[in-house]
């Protein structure tokens, strides 16, 4: 009699745990889907999908179902969309986010309140620091470090005189910040502009021209970025004064700018020329399936699903394991468009960083191609403030 309990009980321990493995995964993403930002969020959403195909709509022998947010680019309304998928759609990953403001306002609505947040673009400072926290993870870069990249190249490049503009908000302060800590020349003109209301940046480029930089430094997302360029060229600087970027020109903008950005310089973590074959295959299928080259945005999306496929199928689909998830996703053992990469104690990559060129391909589409490595394998600046260690 004692048997056939125990048996029973045994058996229903074992669909129980069954049930509990075919447990779907629930992933929300929150990004900007409308407006003049709105393409970015778009071409993060496309190289998700593509992801998701890649894995054959499964994580760990379970399916996948995604919840995707539209921020329309303001953090109370990123928070607002954060709180619903935490709480009413209870995901197990939270992740997206372009826009450091909004990441930061939604943040603390997500960590130490169940499911893991994956910032798939926005580093600001405080989250690889101070605020670090075992539920927090990039698939992207801190802020700084792409400008410290910058910084490393314009004095390669023998530049003694600096002028750098950005949108005044959290992303524009780090990347000034990035090009500041390693540029050692002098910065004789700084201007943070209102963002995102300013889009016309005549009165700064007066100044440009009055102050004769050797070089020009800017960082502006989207819209502000196209803008910037072709007033710079209509101000009769193109070719006058050189002009440096990072995060202002992508394959979003490119189509658009042409021979506006033709050879220009910039600096980031990723090309779409990058020698993996993860890459080769990312790449090659995006531009099949959008009839365009991806951006970084993209690239890093598409990381961001593989790494949460790497942390469920090392539990076998046991979503209630977060410590065997967290030990799977600091190890960093998936398939990356980057190529190899480890984790610091911060949980944001330490990795290449290139500078790149815009270019013309074989079939006369501009892109973007690396010129040469900036930097090895390199660590955030904010990681010594984060006390996690593991």
């Amino acid at each position: 009699m004692k048997l056939g309990i125990l048996g029973t009980l045994s058996l229903a321990a074992m669909l129980i745990s069954q049930v509990a493995l075919a447990e779907t995964v629930k992933i929300g993403f929150v990004t900007t889907l409308t407006g003049g930002a709105g393409a970015i969020g778009n071409d993060m959403r496309d190289a998700v999908e593509l992801a998701l195909d890649h894995l054959g709509r499964k994580m760990g022998g379970s399916d996948v179902k995604m919840f995707y947010e539209d921020d329309t680019f303001k953090p109370a309304v990123g928070k607002q969309k954060t709180e619903k998928l935490v709480k009413k759609d209870k995901v197990h990953f939270v992740t997206g986010y372009i826009w450091s403001h909004v990441l930061l306002a939604s943040r603390n609505s997500v960590v130490g309140k169940g499911p893991f947040m994956i910032t798939s673009n926005a580093g600001p400072g405080p989250v690889a620091g101070k605020l670090c926290h075992e539920d927090f993870f990039s698939t992207s870069w801190q802020n700084d470090q792409t400008t410290m990249a910058m910084g490393e190249v314009l004095n390669q490049l023998g530049i003694k005189n600096l002028y750098i503009m950005a949108p005044n908000y959290a992303a524009g302060k780090s990347m000034v910040k990035g090009v500041s800590r390693t540029f050692k020349g002098k910065i004789i003109g700084k201007d943070m502009t209102k963002f995102p209301a300013q889009l016309d940046f005549s009165a700064e480029l007066a100044k440009i021209r009055a102050a004769k930089p050797d070089a020009v430094f800017v960082f502006y997302p989207g819209k502000h970025g196209m803008q910037f360029f072709k007033q710079y060229s209509q101000a009769g600087l193109k070719g006058e004064i050189p002009l440096y970027s990072a995060f202002t020109v992508d394959s979003l903008s490119l189509p658009r700018l042409k021979d506006l950005a033709y050879g220009s310089l910039m600096t980031q973590f990723w090309a779409p020329d990058l020698d993996n074959a993860v890459n080769k295959r990312f790449v090659a299928d995006y531009r099949k399936k959008t009839g365009r080259y991806p951006t970084f945005y993209a690239a890093q999306s598409y990381d961001t699903i593989m790494l949460i496929n790497s942390a469920v199928t090392a539990v076998g689909g046991d979503l209630s394991n977060k410590d065997g998830m967290r030990n799977a996703m600091r190890k960093a053992n998936f398939p990356s468009i980057r190529g190899p990469f480890k984790y610091g104690n911060n949980h944001f990559p330490i990795q290449n960083f290139y500078l790149r060129k815009v270019v013309k391909d074989a079939d006369g589409n501009f892109t973007t191609s690396i010129v040469k490595t900036v930097y090895t394998n390199h660590q955030d600046p904010y990681a010594k403030d984060c006390k996690m260690s593991w």
